[in-house]
Order: structure tokens, then sequence, then C-alpha cells
């Protein structure tokens, strides 16, 4: 059975970049995976002050909008790392918070999809035909927990 999420308040809501589940990476503390995300697209530009603003809006639907103005410069390499950066983000969380670490897990061999209408590159997009990217990364982070657990 295909396990679909989007929104924060529905089953498997903490699969969402939006879940209110922090993570700190290179010493630096982020709310959420989505204000991460957001503020990676300016390092090295000349809109890298927008870094500490993201980092500090007040909730990750700010921080997705002000790193999706498209008034500001993203860096050049831009759509060359944003999936690692992602990667990095997703496998941060759950390494971080045990307890949805287990309800990923607990998804065994399933498909999981951002059933988002509006993103045909994360998610599925409305009609379902999107490249779910998200999706994706999740089941490889679920994969890379399971060798680290059986490495230990």
């Amino acid at each position: 059975m295909t396990i679909y999420f989007y929104k924060v308040t529905e089953p498997y809501g903490c699969f969402s970049n939006f879940s209110p589940h922090p993570i700190q990476i290179k010493e630096l503390y982020w709310q959420t995976v989505e204000h991460y995300y957001q503020a990676h697209k300016f390092v090295g530009t000349e809109d890298e002050a927008l870094i500490a603003v993201i980092r500090d809006a007040p909730t990750p639907m700010d921080a997705a909008t002000l790193g999706r103005d498209r008034t500001r410069k993203l860096r050049p390499d831009w759509e060359q790392v944003k999936s690692q950066v992602m990667w990095q983000g997703v496998l941060t969380k759950f390494l971080t918070h045990t307890d949805i670490q287990a309800i990923l897990l607990d998804t065994g061999e399933e498909l999981i999809v951002e059933d988002s209408p509006v993103d045909y590159y994360w998610g599925c997009g409305q009609d379902k035909t999107g490249q779910n990217q998200l999706g994706k990364i999740l089941m490889n982070v679920r994969q890379e927990i399971r060798q680290r657990q059986q490495i230990t």
C-alpha cells in the first residue's frame, strides 16, 4: 500500500519538511528541514544575508516564502546541489528524532509519496505524474538508517 503524506496534521505528517522536528548541522540549529533547505539556496550569493533571516523565520511557511522569492539571486549551482541539501536535512532529521525514525522504518518497503497537488518535482503533483523526489529521498533515508543499524 502506497503511503501518501503532505500536511503535518495528517497521517505521516512527520515526513513533511514542515514538521516541527529541529535539526542541527555544522553547529547551526534549524527549526525545520524546510528552514534548512530554503536557506541553502543563498549560500555564497549576494543575498547570503537572507540565510539568517530564513533560519529565524517564525514558521516553515515563512521560511519557504522567503526562499521562493524570485527577486533574490539563487546560488548558481542550486540545481546541482538541491537534492544533496535535501538529503542531508532529511537524513539528519530522522537520525536525530528516533520517534519519527521508528515511523519511517515501520513503513517497511512501501512506496512513500509526497502528495503535493502543486509540486511536480518534490511531490507527485495533482495528477500523480510528478517525480516524487522527496518520497524517493525518504525511502533512501529509510534504507540508509537500516544499513547503519546493521553495522552497529
